[in-house]
């Protein structure tokens, strides 16, 4: 067999809505459909034959209600893809489409497939976090294992703070970055070529909802502590309840020759760790180290990263372990301003920094996101 590689040829997203308790503007829309505009939009994008589209692995985190019935099948089909052509959903927790991206890579490097589709969707308006288990016990002989300690991913976000020693006032200063960046990168255009508009009762969606160009220091500063009296996690140095949806279009270098498709980037190396799912949210720090080891790179190798920011507490302790360099990380913002439609944060990080390094010249991209349970996914792509 001839060596086999998997690329990128298409990344795109749809804005990411303000989930609720407020109405946000993809509040209204079905994720099977929300889904369908990211798939449709690739293949209008590209061209490709939709009967060349062997299969679709999309993320998804709470899959009940609407997002139940394994909704990467319902996805393909409301994106009028053949009945031929299956469906998946994942649920790796927040790092959901990240990994499907992992596994779409993993069946096209293997011949398992020529060209498929990886994505995810979250609609946190219409199937609320925690309500695919309500009252539920989810973790039976797991919660004697770790004798009742386990906690919510806000009580861990504070334990971070508390192992790495953060302040609150450096865990808000990395909120209002996130902000800034992601008003400049929206009002300069930068978010264009990577967002799927999205048809509403109300309108077209063509931009984030959930950016504060205005968020402050002193405003941030007089937001309470939700998890902990005395604790510095608040809702503005955390992600937001968030909708949307992001695509990604995967092929072989030699397909994409062939259906004369310019590659993005090359999935170049992959990781996934299990950490204390107490802790939790330190996955990334050895995620990173990880992939890098495979990749045989190393953190000066790299020119753009992508962390997604679950809590700020997450990138700051990622800070000072990897000693990345904060003017290359989340150069856009990240989902403190942008928003945490879980499902699909992990294919949209990959849309952002395949965008990011295709306009800058960036030969090595690095992204990774903590996940719920104590986990973590890393993926290093390589400019083509």
């Amino acid at each position: 067999m001839t060596a086999r590689d998997a690329v990128i040829v298409s990344a795109v997203r749809t804005p990411i809505g303000i989930g609720k308790p407020q109405r946000g503007a993809l509040s209204g829309v079905h994720p099977v459909d929300l889904s369908a505009v990211a798939i449709s939009t690739l293949l209008e994008r590209t061209g490709v034959d939709p009967t060349l589209i062997e299969d679709v692995a999309w993320g998804c985190v709470t899959q009940a209600g609407e997002q139940s019935l394994n909704i990467g099948r319902n996805a393909a089909l409301a994106a009028g893809l053949p009945e031929a052509v299956p469906g998946m959903t994942i649920d790796r927790q927040c790092g959901s489409s990240q990994q499907a991206a992992q596994i779409v890579a993993a069946m096209v490097i293997s011949g398992q497939c020529d060209i498929a589709i990886a994505g995810g969707v979250e609609s946190m308006s219409r199937a609320p976090m925690f309500s695919a288990v309500q009252s539920a016990d989810a973790y039976g002989s797991v919660a004697d294992r770790y004798q009742g300690r386990l906690v919510p991913q806000g009580i861990s976000a504070e334990l971070m703070a508390e192992r790495w020693h953060l302040e609150r006032g450096a865990l808000d200063e990395l909120a209002v970055r996130s902000h800034q960046r992601a008003d400049l990168a929206r009002s300069t255009g930068l978010f264009d070529d990577e967002i799927a508009p999205v048809p509403t009762a109300d309108g077209l969606v063509t931009e984030d909802q959930g950016i504060r160009p205005t968020s402050s220091l002193e405003t941030l500063a007089g937001l309470p502590t939700p998890f902990k009296a005395d604790g510095v996690v608040t809702a503005g140095n955390a992600s937001q309840i968030s909708d949307g949806a992001a695509a990604l279009l995967i092929t072989t270098s030699e397909k994409a020759a062939e259906l004369g498709l310019p590659p993005l980037a090359r999935l170049h190396s992959f990781a996934a760790i299990g950490t204390d799912p107490v802790l939790m949210l330190n996955g990334p720090i050895a995620a990173t180290a990880r992939v890098l080891d495979r990749a045989g790179l190393s953190m000066d190798d790299i020119g753009a990263f992508e962390v997604n920011e679950a809590f700020a507490s997450v990138l700051a302790a990622w800070y000072i372990e990897t000693g990345a360099d904060p003017e290359l990380t989340n150069p856009l913002g990240g989902a403190i301003a942008l928003g945490h439609p879980m499902g699909a944060s992990g294919a949209r990080l990959t849309t952002t920094l395949v965008h990011h390094m295709r306009r800058n010249g960036i030969r090595y991209g690095l992204q990774t996101m903590c996940e719920g349970g104590g986990m973590a996914n890393a993926t290093v792509l390589e400019l083509v």
